[in-house]
């Protein structure tokens, strides 16, 4: 069974939202990067760029296939993982802890769209 966090918003795309304060860290979960296997690139937008909920802002290579990403935030970049442009397989080690983007929000009522962790675990338990 992959790895769910508590205090993590979860879409159904598989990516998570981890939040501190007015900003939210976004990458892709446990399950997805089992899914995905070796990721081998990690394509992100730049900062300052605007994400939108439900729209994609970049994608995830592995050696089986390529993944949108898909915001499940609103909001403007302030960050991006630099680690993960010369070491993507961090993603496999802990994507947790390897996030993606760093989103300043713009609407934090779109977290009541996502799911908690026990809510993820029930929806990947039936994929």
């Amino acid at each position: 069974m992959a790895k769910v966090i508590d205090g993590l918003y979860y879409s159904e795309s598989h990516e998570f939202v981890r939040i501190e304060g007015n900003y939210g860290y976004v990458g892709i979960t446990d399950y997805a990067q089992h899914a995905l296997g070796n990721v081998v690139y990690v394509d992100m937008p730049d900062v300052d760029d605007e994400v939108e909920a439900g729209s994609d802002f970049g994608a995830v290579e592995s050696v089986k296939a390529a993944s949108d990403l898909i915001s499940p935030v609103s909001g403007t970049v302030v960050e991006v993982n630099e680690g993960l442009e010369d070491e993507p397989e961090l993603i496999n080690k802990d994507a947790f802890e390897n996030w993606i983007i760093k989103v300043e929000l713009s609407d934090n009522s779109e977290l009541g769209n996502l799911m908690d962790a026990k809510a993820y675990e029930d929806f990947c338990n039936k994929e």
